[in-house]
């Protein structure tokens, strides 16, 4: 099956031709990072009119690098929720009049489900049951997976995601937006032990996530120490960078051993961050664990894991209907 998946849930129009379920053969991503930039963060109306402007050049494209006219496409997928309302509205919208204009079935994809597939699009793949650890910008979760559309939530965050975490740090140091990238780099040169951060691990027989008191540490460290050498900026993204990676792998390796599970996957945004791919594969493989994190080309938000995640509904014979409508947050 030919599959079209479209996403637009925050600033990435993205869309892409994937074959049944696990062949890319586009991929295309329009972001708009360098508009949100100035302003610190995502302006949700500013991301809704981009979208407007990208989504049918960048469906165009996806057909054109995957050398298919629209009329091959056996169905399509596109991102229902969670995310920004006015920013799914669009390629939400597109997609039901594409599909109809095509006469093909389409189906509204949550996107944390499009994120879990995505470890589906890279040559080795981990065998059900596993447990995913999904780190973004606005999700932290962990996910006990049974099939391609089965999952069970075993722990989140109870207040902000680890790449909000990354971002709000990034804002107090004077780096800029979007911050995983920046302190990602800076704490390459950094002293991880000079600064020991506190590490929220709850209750260690739970698997949800606090970030609130580190991203607060890190904040009276700094406002005790007004004034910053690039030295210490280094060591404070790397002591920071150290006790988010610690407690996300701290979790998700207990959730594994509770579960009795051989194979984890990290997904997500913040699963391109260097530090926590390394971390999570030596402690992992220590403990007998096989652990499997897509390309950093497919952490981030794009089409090919909605177009991945859609066609397993669509494979099922589940389709959208025209009265479907987008949401803003729902649980998976």
């Amino acid at each position: 099956m030919y599959i079209l998946g479209l996403e637009s849930s925050c600033d990435e129009t993205a869309a892409s031709v994937v074959v049944n379920g696990s062949k890319i053969l586009s991929s295309i991503v329009a972001s708009q990072i360098d508009i949100h930039r100035i302003y610190g963060g995502v302006v949700p109306e500013l991301a809704s009119r981009k979208h407007l402007e990208a989504v049918v050049p960048v469906v165009e494209e996806a057909l054109d690098c995957a050398g298919i006219s629209a009329e091959k496409l056996d169905g399509m997928a596109v991102t229902q929720g969670p995310g920004l309302v006015g920013a799914l509205l669009v390629g939400f919208c597109f997609a039901k009049g594409f599909a109809y204009g095509l006469d093909i079935p389409w189906i509204g994809v949550n996107h944390l489900e499009g994120h879990i597939n995505s470890v589906f699009l890279e040559k080795d793949v981990p065998e059900f049951p596993f447990t995913a650890l999904l780190v973004s910008g606005g999700h932290t979760s962990i996910y006990y997976v049974t099939g391609h559309t089965r999952f069970e939530l075993m722990g989140q965050t109870r207040d902000d995601a680890a790449g909000e975490a990354f971002d709000k740090v990034s804002k107090m140091l004077g780096l800029g937006y979007p911050g995983g990238a920046l302190i990602g780099r800076l704490a390459q040169n950094g002293d991880r032990e000079k600064i020991n951060f506190p590490r929220s691990f709850l209750d260690k027989t739970r698997f949800d996530f606090s970030f609130s008191g580190l991203k607060t540490s890190v904040s009276r460290y700094i406002q005790t120490n007004p004034v910053l050498s690039r030295e210490q900026i280094c060591d404070i993204a790397a002591g920071f960078e150290e006790a988010v990676v610690d407690v996300l792998c701290f979790k998700l390796l207990g959730a594994a051993q509770k579960k009795q599970c051989r194979h984890i996957a990290v997904v997500g945004g913040v699963a391109a961050n260097k530090r926590l791919r390394e971390k999570i594969v030596r402690q992992a493989e220590n403990k007998g664990l096989q652990v499997f994190i897509p390309g950093t080309d497919l952490c981030g938000d794009n089409g090919a894991m909605i177009a991945a995640a859609g066609y397993y509904y669509l494979k099922s014979g589940l389709v959208s209907g025209m009265d479907s409508d987008v949401y803003s947050r729902v649980a998976l």
